[in-house]
Order: structure tokens, then sequence, then C-alpha cells
């Protein structure tokens, strides 16, 4: 009888080291899962930045729209190459048109914006002025959607828009309302998150990033020929060289594989775990501003961009 007694102490204490052997188990994956969602974050990030300064490289070469619609038109072209390859011509569907339109509308004035504004001033002023678009994005939700903006969406607004007014404080005196292009395009991102919110689901992934570039290229190709006949001079256009046409495509290919990556590390960890490191970005742009182009950041720059990094972490930590 005392042996029957000390057999159950002894299978449930069994049982309990194999379901905390399983527990650390799984915890050690999700650690690991957690890991590998913050490095595939990082190069996505920090690839968008390469971009960038790929961009900022072709000031005086070649006009931002023109840079913007060869961009789009080699996105649109490997898109539409990679949804052929994984899908046939099953992929090449068109739901919900009018939300794919306005996907298109609104990144081609983001892109077109940012464009223009990282040639004209320095390439971490427009980064941080961009990074906006989350707080502008919970306003928009609540005039456009109905949806009621949580309370820190307001104070991070305010947050945000002091940071810009920093950033842009020297811009605006030098440039005019040309520094008002990467503020544009942080209002394009916003419209385009709204939309992505209301496309989601309705096709694959790579389909609905195709869609996009399918769009934005010939709004985008407009826009360029639109400036051309306008004749200003910050919108002639001219047959590119090659050093325009490879810089382009490039932008296209790390893009393109920045998003990749970015949405591979949201199936790995949450959205919550790999949001922050979208600010890798604005580092990276000012060691490329610094190193390349001689950017030299002032601390009224530095706090502008340090307000409007705490208003998005201050968004993004009420919405956990």
């Amino acid at each position: 009888m005392g042996v029957d007694k000390v057999r159950p102490s002894g299978s449930g204490g069994s049982e309990s080291v194999g379901d905390a052997g399983a527990s650390g188990a799984a915890a050690a994956t999700r650690s690991d899962d957690a890991r590998a969602a913050l490095l595939l974050a990082l190069g996505g990030f920090a690839m968008l930045s390469v971009g960038d300064g790929l961009v900022k490289s072709l000031a005086g070469s070649w006009p931002g729209t023109g840079v913007a619609a060869l961009r789009y038109l080699f996105g649109a072209l490997g898109l539409g190459l990679a949804v052929a390859w994984r899908s046939g011509r099953a992929g090449f569907v068109l739901p919900l048109p009018l939300v794919q339109f306005g996907r298109g509308a609104a990144v081609a004035l983001a892109t077109i914006c940012f464009f223009m504004g990282a040639m004209a001033m320095p390439l971490a002023d427009a980064t941080a002025i961009q990074f906006t678009s989350p707080m502008l994005t919970a306003m928009l939700s609540a005039v456009l959607l109905g949806e009621r903006a949580p309370r820190a969406a307001w104070g991070a607004t305010a947050l945000a828009f002091i940071g810009v007014l920093l950033v842009l404080r020297p811009e605006v005196a030098r440039l005019g309302a040309a520094a008002l292009y990467p503020l544009a395009a942080a209002l394009g991102m916003a419209c385009l998150m709204i939309l992505n919110r209301r496309a989601a689901g309705s096709a694959p992934m790579l389909t609905l990033q195709f869609l996009i570039a399918a769009f934005a290229a010939p709004m985008i190709a407009a826009a360029a020929l639109l400036g051309n006949l306008s004749g200003l001079p910050a919108f002639r256009l001219s047959v590119p060289g090659w050093e325009v046409v490879w810089k382009c495509a490039a932008v296209a290919v790390t893009g393109s594989v920045a998003h990749l990556l970015i949405f591979a590390a949201t199936t790995k960890a949450s959205a919550a775990v790999t949001a922050p490191m979208v600010y890798i970005q604005l580092l990276i742009a000012l060691a490329i501003g610094a190193l390349f182009f001689g950017d030299v950041p002032d601390p009224a720059m530095l706090g502008g961009a340090a307000l409007i990094i705490v208003g998005g972490m201050w968004l993004w930590r009420s919405q956990c």
C-alpha cells in the first residue's frame, strides 16, 4: 500500500517534469522566433534606407518624378513575374478595384513626394518627417472611418507635430513649400495604411503588392510627363543615363526585398514585436547622410526626430 502511494506521486512528478520541459522548449522556440523576426525586420528596414540613399544620390541627375516612375515600372514588372511564377494566371485577380486604385494613388503620392523631399533636403530630415504617418493614420481613421482615436493618439500627434516643426525649421526658410514634400509623403502612407486594412485578405500578399505597383506605375508616369510639360526645371525629363537606370532598378529590388523581409518577420513574431525596428531607418539615414552627402544634423533636427520617435513609440505602446 505504501508503494501504491509512492507510484502515483512519482508518475505525477514525471508528468510535471515533462510539462515543464515542454513549456521550456516552447519558450525557447518563441525566443528564437522573436530574435529571427527582429533580425529580418532589421534587414528589411535597413534596406529601405539604402534604397533611399540611392534615390538621393540621383539628385541633379534626373527629377524625383522620373526616378519614382522608373522605380515603379521595374517594381511592377518584377512583381508581375513573381506572381506568374508563384500562382500562374490565377494570381492575376483584381478584388475591390476602387480600393486597389486608391492604394496605387496613395503610393504614387507618397513615393513622388518622398523622392522629391529626399533629393531636396538631408535624407535624415525627410525620413524623420515620414515617421509621422502612424499618427496621421490614427487621426484619419477617426475622421474618415468614424473610429474612435485612442487618447494616446492625440498626445502622440501633438509631440510629432512639434518634432516636425523643429526638423523643418531650417528647411522651410531654405526651400519654401518644397520642404513640405515629406509631410505629404507621410499623408500618402497614412492613406495607404487605411486602405490596406480594407484590402487585407482579398488576395494573396504577393498579388496585393503587385496591384499596388501596377496601379502606381502609370499614375507616377503620368505625373512625370505632366511635370515635364510644365517646363519647371525641377521636373524636366531627359534620356536617362545608365547610372539612373541601374540605380532605379536597385531601388526597386531593395524595396521589394525589404517588404518581403518585413512580412517574413511578422510571420515569426507579432507586429508589436517588430514594429519598433522601423526606427533603425532613421539611424541608417543619419549615417548615410553624414558619410556620403556631408549632412551633419544639428541639435534642433535631432531633438525634433526624437520627439517624432517618442510619439510613434507612445502610440505603438498604447495599442499593444
